[in-house]
C-alpha cells in the first residue's frame, strides 16, 4: 500500500519532521495559523533536499524565508511548509571589482550589512529591508532607488526535473516588486523553480562613506515606518502616486479591526499591536481597497502574498 504524503514525508525527514506547528512563529506579523508539516532547511542542499520530495509527492508546499511581506491565513497551511535557513556567504574578489554569491536563506538586510563592512558597495539599499535574498529575488526587492534587479548577476533556479539553472537578471524578467518566478508562481505554486541561491555584483569603497549611507537609510526608516510586528509594505505604489498617501487621503489611518491596525505612521503598513488574527487583516486590507477605489478610482494591488487556507 503506498503510504500518505504524511508517511512519506515522515519516512524521508524523521524527527525533523514537525506536525501543526503554528506559523506565527515564524511571520513578522506574527500571524499565521499551523503548518501542517513543517521543515527547517539549514543549507542548500537541505532545502533542494526538501523541495524535490514535495515535487515527487505531488504535495502542496510552500518556502517561508524571513516571514515578511506575507499573511498566512489563521486556518494556516495544508501540506508541506519548509523554513528557508540556508545562509552561507561567498566573497569573491575580482581585483578592481567584487561579487558575493549567497544562499537563498540568508537576510538580505545581513548581506547589504556584510558588504558595507568589508567596503562593498551595491547593497547598500537593502539595509534596512526585510526578508531573504530568496524573497528578493522572487520580488524584485527594493527601497532608497536600489533593487534586486540593479545589482543581480544571476539566480540560481532549482527545477522540478532536478536541474539547477542559472539565470540573469533580464532572463528573470523583474518588474516592479515582480518577475518572472513570482508570476508564474500564482499560476503554478512552487513548481515553476526555487531559489536556492543567489550571486551580486558589487564595486569597491570607502566603508565609512557606506555606512552613513545606511545610517541614513535607517534614520529614514525610524522616521517613515512602524515599529513593531507589521509584514511590510502592504500595497504596491499605483503609477505616479503612493498607496500610504491614497489610504491616509481615505482617512483609515489608525482605523482597526480587532488587534490590526493600518499604521498611524505610515497608512500602508498595518501592523500586530498584539493578538491580531489575519481574518483581522484581511478585513483592513478589504477596507482600504474599497475605500481608495470608491474616493479616487484607483485599484490597489497587494505587495504581500495571501499563503494558506482563506
Amino acid at each position: 500500500m503506498a503510504l500518505s504524503p504524511g508517511e512519506a514525508l515522515r519516512s524521508k525527514f524523521g524527527d525533523r519532521l514537525r506536525t501543526s506547528e503554528p506559523l506565527s512563529r515564524y511571520t513578522s506579523a506574527r500571524i499565521g495559523g499551523p503548518a501542517e508539516f513543517l521543515i527547517v532547511a539549514e543549507s542548500a542542499g537541505e532545502l533542494a533536499e526538501a523541495v524535490t520530495e514535495g515535487w515527487r509527492l505531488q504535495a502542496p508546499f510552500f518556502i517561508l524565508g524571513g516571514g515578511s511581506n506575507m499573511l498566512v491565513a489563521d486556518a494556516g497551511a495544508r501540506g508541506l511548509v519548509i523554513v528557508n535557513r540556508a545562509k552561507n556567504v561567498q566573497f569573491r574578489d575580482e581585483g578592481s571589482g567584487v561579487s558575493v554569491w549567497a544562499e537563498s536563506g540568508c537576510s538580505i538586510g545581513t548581506l547589504a550589512r556584510q558588504c558595507v563592512l568589508k567596503g562593498y558597495s551595491g547593497l547598500e539599499w537593502a539595509a534596512t529591508v526585510p526578508g531573504t535574498v530568496g524573497g528578493a529575488v522572487f520580488g524584485n526587492a527594493g527601497a532608497h532607488g536600489g533593487d534586486t534587479a540593479s545589482c543581480l548577476r544571476v539566480a540560481e533556479i532549482l527545477h522540478p526535473d532536478g536541474t539547477i539553472r542559472k539565470y540573469t537578471a533580464e532572463e528573470l524578467g523583474f518588474g516592479y516588486r515582480t518577475s518572472v518566478l513570482k508570476k508564474e508562481s500564482r499560476k503554478k505554486g512552487e513548481g515553476s523553480g526555487v531559489v536556492i541561491a543567489a550571486e551580486f555584483g558589487l564595486t569597491k569603497d570607502d566603508p565609512s562613506k557606506l555606512q552613513a549611507r545606511v545610517e541614513e537609510f535607517v534614520a529614514h526608516r525610524k522616521r517613515t515606518q512602524p515599529p513593531g510586528a507589521s509584514i511590510g509594505s502592504m500595497f504596491k505604489n499605483p503609477p505616479g502616486d503612493y498607496a500610504g498617501r491614497l489610504i491616509e487621503a481615505a482617512g483609515l489611518k489608525g482605523v482597526r479591526r480587532g488587534s490590526a491596525e493600518i499604521s498611524t505612521v505610515h497608512a500602508n503598513f498595518f501592523v500586530n499591536l498584539g493578538d491580531a488574527k489575519a481574518t483581522d487583516v484581511k478585513a483592513l486590507i478589504d477596507l482600504a481597497r474599497e475605500a481608495v477605489r470608491q474616493k479616487f478610482g484607483t485599484e490597489l494591488e497587494l505587495e504581500i502574498e495571501l499563503v494558506g487556507e482563506w
